[in-house]
């Protein structure tokens, strides 16, 4: 396949289509999806019949591999409609890219290029009248991927079913938030699938997360599990710091490698910012924010983008950040996210890929 040819992609275009039923100046995060999915299957070791279809239904087995031994793997990608009408997919090389290393860590087959990028720019050409056009929606976008095998037993699935579904968003968190450090239950070990994108690591969050909750704390601050001293990433994003002059983000094969953390750190440095990727304690974050050399905290990813953290609490003690108002960088990287993936700046690096 030559770089100007694409995927040959059978489309069954939905007989009714549910757009006039959304109301798109209220949009729940995740709960309105849109008229078509891709649908690819793979068996005998090659990817056959790559079709886009009616969102709809799916007929499994209860023996299916997924089930049982959690071969399930998935990512999170944004679309923007321009003021021009033009649909612009945010940066989604890079979590093909992700998605294929999750897939490897997880004994699962790698997703070809063509199937992920084209299947997605087709989808999106298919569903563009679902990409809302008020700033501050996207249309949310869920590759994922997982085994369908109908045997019990430990081993790699010998087929897997790989879906992209769609769904107009609002903003996920909608105010600052605030995290509770957690030094009792783990995320992710070394060597273990911290940095993939997998089912498991969100499941074993929900019960710590509930607990948080219930203490009036909006996400968890995850810290190693070897002792819990140093910061990982919060329950639905990376973490970002502004300590001194320099933008610091936690960094190891723990933790998720954000595709909005990537780009926050890269506009740092483009603009001329200190910028590190290194181990971060609990105690040096809570040291900075007792002294004032820590000036900003906030959570990011992409349904989170930029999130403002204003308290942390640890050891029984809450810990306030300085006001959101007055963070010079994660209010600049936010607003320049924002006008480059509406389209109202240029784009410099080529981030934003053209449906």
């Amino acid at each position: 396949m030559s770089a100007t040819d694409q995927l040959s992609i059978r489309v069954e275009p939905t007989r009714q289509s549910r757009l006039s039923q959304v109301d798109f100046n209220n949009l729940k995060f995740g709960q309105i999806m849109s008229d078509h999915m891709l649908v690819a299957e793979y068996n005998n070791g090659q990817w056959v019949d790559v079709s886009i279809v009616p969102y709809g239904e799916l007929s499994i087995s209860p023996s299916m591999s997924a089930l049982h031994y959690g071969q399930a793997i998935f990512e999170g990608i944004k679309g923007y409609k321009f003021a021009d009408g033009t649909v612009s997919i945010f940066r989604p090389d890079k979590n093909w890219e992700r998605f294929n290393k999750s897939a490897v860590r997880l004994q699962m087959p790698e997703v070809p290029k063509e199937i992920f990028m084209d299947g997605l720019k087709q989808l999106l050409d298919v569903d563009r009248n679902w990409v809302p056009s008020r700033e501050g929606t996207s249309l949310y976008i869920r590759p994922f991927m997982f085994a369908t095998e109908s045997a019990l037993g430990v081993h790699p699935s010998a087929s897997y079913k790989f879906l992209i579904i769609t769904c107009p968003v609002g903003a996920y968190y909608s105010k600052p938030i605030s995290l509770k450090v957690e030094t009792h239950y783990t995320r992710a070990a070394e060597g273990g699938v911290g940095f993939s994108k997998n089912a498991g690591n969100y499941a074993l969050s929900l019960y710590p997360t509930q607990l948080a909750n219930n203490e009036g704390y909006d996400q968890i601050m995850w810290t190693d599990a070897k002792e819990h001293i140093y910061i990982e990433e919060a329950g639905t994003a990376n973490l970002v710091f502004r300590i001194g002059d320099t933008i610091i983000t936690p960094h190891g094969d723990t933790i998720l490698h954000g595709v909005t953390r990537r780009t926050i750190m890269e506009l740092a440095e483009q603009w001329g910012y200190k910028a590190e990727q290194r181990r971060v304690s609990v105690q040096e974050l809570i040291d900075g924010i007792k002294n004032g050399t820590v000036s900003e905290a906030f959570a990011a990813g992409t349904a989170a983008t930029v999130t403002h953290i204003d308290r942390i609490g640890y050891e029984g003690q809450d810990y306030t950040l300085p006001p959101v108002e007055g963070r010079e960088f994660s209010n600049k990287v936010l607003d320049y996210l924002n006008q480059l993936r509406y389209g109202k700046v240029d784009d410099p690096f080529g981030w934003n890929f053209i449906v």
